[in-house]
């Protein structure tokens, strides 16, 4: 990078707009490209908590930059060489008006292409995490027949973490700090293929995430920005993720890989590892437990269930059974619920497996959950609170059938300790209860498990919560009253 001071000292030297926006067809933009005395100059938001922005060069009454907002990536504009404070103002404010943040003097000169990264957070007073601008000068390697790849650390919250290229277990970039990134000539990595990134952070090292890319443009020059917080959840707008972006603007977002937590709920069957392929995905899980969570790339998948052996090595031999995943997606996380009896008798439900994204809702001071029907003999229910008397006197989940959730984004439920009834459709008479309690705050899965008519070697109707509002999700059998 080249070396160009940057101060807090508020000055403007002067400005001449030569452009509106650079006309910019290729995957990047070399001093080559530019008049003579002229600089590129383009922003990316990458503040989570910051609003969108108006930026401004001190002085002058329009700005350079209208409306900008979180993950979005401006144009190039060719501006004349010189000396600018950089300011910024909430979008549609009067130019007169305080900005809520200026850099001070930032010096370019004839040929500078500059991508500026504003990132940290705007709440912040912590010199760790507050709000700042990152103005990375462009001067890419050839990536020749590869791609070239600048990769961003911008995750306000985010530790210092290591890049597992391939995500086959070794790092190839042992620390990348928050707010540093890999260096001006970009990282060589392979062209015209997606790719699997593997994130290591703490002490030991230990894989936290990872992500599928598009695959990158042979010769092309990119950006791969880590934006988003920690505090938000993957699916979230300011969750952790990359932002990819090349010299014709922003390629897009690239989520986590999708989550998986599974969930034995099979009456009949035994404790169980589940492969996909030769890969070994959950280790031993028996019934109404919940596996840890298992990170995968995009698709969808056929997972083998097997009784539990020794080892992680795929049995020989058909598995007990086999069942397909929905298509699972970048950013998301998913119940997986084997229900259904592994050897079914004449008119019972078979072996299978119900899939459940996490779209509970985030925002409210009471529990919010999504209700399961996975016992395979138990028509539809409604599930409610139970009044003194031992009836339900309000439903809060109606006519669930097998092997259903409902509602997708959850309901809400008191802050409390309950007794909740299980019922048949219609029925207000529980043929169930149990008693659980809540917290403000709790987003969770309520899943109905077990024989509601067990034969001697089958496991019985009970409740599992299924914790899904920190990670790693845990679960909590509940035996009916």
């Amino acid at each position: 990078m080249k070396n160009k001071p940057l101060s807090l000292v508020a000055a403007l030297l002067g400005l001449t707009l030569i452009a509106t926006a650079c006309d910019d067809d290729d995957d990047g933009m070399g001093p080559d490209q530019l008049p003579e005395g002229t600089v590129a100059l383009r922003v990316v938001h990458a503040s989570p908590d910051a609003p969108a922005v108006d930026v401004y060069a001190e002085g002058l009454e329009n700005p350079l930059f209208s409306d900008v907002a979180y993950g979005q990536v401006t144009d190039y504009l060719m501006v004349a060489e010189g000396t600018y404070n950089i300011q910024l103002r909430g979008a549609g404010a009067l130019s007169s008006s305080d900005p809520v943040f200026e850099t001070g003097d930032l010096t370019v000169s004839d040929g500078d292409v500059i991508t500026a990264i504003a990132t940290g957070f705007l709440s912040s007073m912590d010199a760790a995490d507050e709000f700042r601008v990152l103005p990375l000068f462009e001067e890419f390697a050839d990536a020749g027949s590869s791609a070239r790849v600048r990769i961003v650390h911008a995750s306000p919250d985010a530790p210092t973490v290591a890049i597992d290229v391939a995500n086959d277990g070794t790092p190839e970039i042992a620390a990348l700090a928050r707010f540093e990134d890999t260096g001006a000539a970009g990282v060589e990595l392979p062209a015209s293929s997606s790719l699997q990134i593997g994130v290591w952070a703490g002490s030991p090292l230990a894989r936290v995430t990872a992500f599928t890319t598009p695959a990158l443009p042979a010769g092309g020059e990119l950006f791969v920005i880590a934006i988003g917080s920690l505090q938000s959840l993957p699916r979230e707008e300011t969750g952790f993720s990359l932002l990819a972006v090349a010299g014709s603007g922003a390629i897009g977002r690239i989520g986590q890989n999708p989550v998986v937590y599974a969930l034995h709920g099979s009456p009949d069957a035994p404790a169980v590892d589940i492969f996909a392929g030769d890969l070994e995905l959950v280790d031993n899980l028996s019934f109404a437990e919940v596996s840890s969570s298992i990170q995968v790339p995009p698709g969808s998948y056929t997972l083998d269930f097997f009784g539990t052996t020794a080892g992680s090595t795929r049995p020989g031999g058909s598995p007990a059974a086999s069942a397909d995943t929905p298509r699972l997606e970048a950013g998301q996380r998913y119940l997986a619920v084997a229900t259904g009896f592994l050897s079914p008798e004449m008119g019972e439900e078979p072996f299978r497996l119900a899939a459940f994204r996490d779209d509970l809702e985030l925002a409210t001071s009471m529990s919010r959950v999504s209700a399961i029907h996975a016992s395979p003999d138990a028509p539809a229910v409604d599930i409610g609170t139970v009044d003194g008397g031992g009836m339900i006197d309000q439903v809060v989940f109606d006519n669930l059938a097998y092997p259903d959730g409902q509602p997708e984004t959850g309901a809400d439920v008191p802050a409390a300790a309950l007794t909740l009834g299980v019922a048949a459709t219609g029925n207000m008479n529980p043929v169930a209860t149990f008693n659980v309690v809540t917290a403000a705050g709790l987003r969770a899965f309520a899943v109905a498990v077990g024989a509601l008519t067990p034969a001697a070697d089958e496991e019985s109707f009970r409740l599992v919560v299924v914790n899904a509002t920190e990670s790693p999700w845990t679960a909590t059998p509940i035996n009916p009253n």
